[in-house]
């Protein structure tokens, strides 16, 4: 497969994936809002999570509801908003036409245009409430088609890798949101509103109804170990990078346990690592500090992919 055909279909799946996960964002937001009448100011705090704070505040300033939605959801300028993403995700697709069935360029386009029809005017917040979880399942269904009408050979596989990984990475920042935004005062440690919190936080990830089939209590070291550790759910950290493993060992023609390139190796070491870790030791090290260190971890295992598969190597 020529390099530049599984770079696409590599970031294809990862926009699609992040303007899905940006969704699920803003959704944490809405949701909490309308079950709480905190003070606490959401909208900053998820824009802290992204990491775009400098960005935000050079282009809108004060973080009320109306910039920050307009910034992560319709901001042309902003990569990570739902329409760049999308725009994106649409532009790899039509550069691999020829390796991806018509249903998924057909979803993608229907997607993107939704997008399209929904900035080109002002949303009530009954459409609000409907607009991002039809994000969601519209991402939810590119993923069936391709699953359903791709060929599961090596394109299919970087798609996997590049959803996955992406997956992970989003699933660390809506834990963080819980960091930054929802950490409560002592006295509010397992209140209604702390529980409320961790419930919106499972139901951003689609994981309240699988994690109350498990527990039957709501408890921040409960549900960071549902989120993190579960090897049978396919929202969590692990079971994402267990897959993404699979699909990488599928491409590089290894079997599972051994490597031979760098992205086999950063991505194994950061599976064991994972496989043998228990939650104290995580809540021992402070849970941003983890999640920080494992989004770094993932950056470095996107930088060897790209440099094992993708990059021409230098003439000597």
């Amino acid at each position: 497969m020529l390099s530049r055909v599984a770079d696409s279909i590599y970031w294809l799946n990862r926009y699609v994936e992040r303007a899905e996960n940006v969704a699920r964002f803003v959704e944490v937001n809405l949701t909490l809002l309308l079950d709480t009448t905190t003070t606490t100011n959401y909208w900053q705090a998820l824009i802290t999570t992204t990491g775009d704070s400098a960005l935000f505040r050079e282009s809108y300033g004060e973080a009320t509801s109306e910039n920050v939605l307009q910034f992560l959801t319709f901001d042309q300028n902003y990569p990570s908003s739902i329409v760049s993403c999308l725009k994106r995700a649409r532009e790899n697709a039509h550069a691999v036409r020829a390796n991806i069935s018509s249903e998924m360029w057909e979803q993608l386009n229907e997607l993107y245009h939704t997008v399209q029809r929904a900035a080109s005017q002002p949303m009530t917040l009954e459409e609000r409430y409907q607009f991002y979880p039809a994000i969601r399942m519209g991402s939810h269904l590119f993923a069936g088609i391709m699953e359903a009408t791709m060929s599961h050979n090596e394109g299919w596989h970087f798609g996997q890798l590049g959803r996955l990984l992406e997956r992970a990475d989003k699933t660390a920042r809506i834990l963080d949101v819980k960091y930054f935004i929802l950490l409560p005062s002592l006295q509010d440690v397992g209140s209604p509103l702390d529980n409320l919190q961790w419930i919106a936080l499972l139901k951003s990830a689609s994981a309240y109804e699988m994690y109350r089939k498990r527990q039957h209590r709501i408890t921040p070291e409960n549900v960071a170990a549902f989120l993190i550790l579960d090897t049978q759910f396919p929202r969590s950290i692990c079971f994402s990078l267990l897959e993404a493993q699979k699909s990488l060992h599928c491409i590089a023609g290894t079997p599972v346990g051994s490597w031979s390139c760098s992205s086999e190796r950063s991505l194994g070491r950061l599976c064991s690592a994972l496989d043998y870790m228990t939650m104290d030791e995580i809540f021992d090290q402070g849970l941003h500090e983890f999640l920080d260190d494992l989004q770094s971890k993932l950056n470095r295992v996107g930088q060897d992919i790209y440099e094992d598969f993708i990059a021409v190597p230098l003439a000597v």
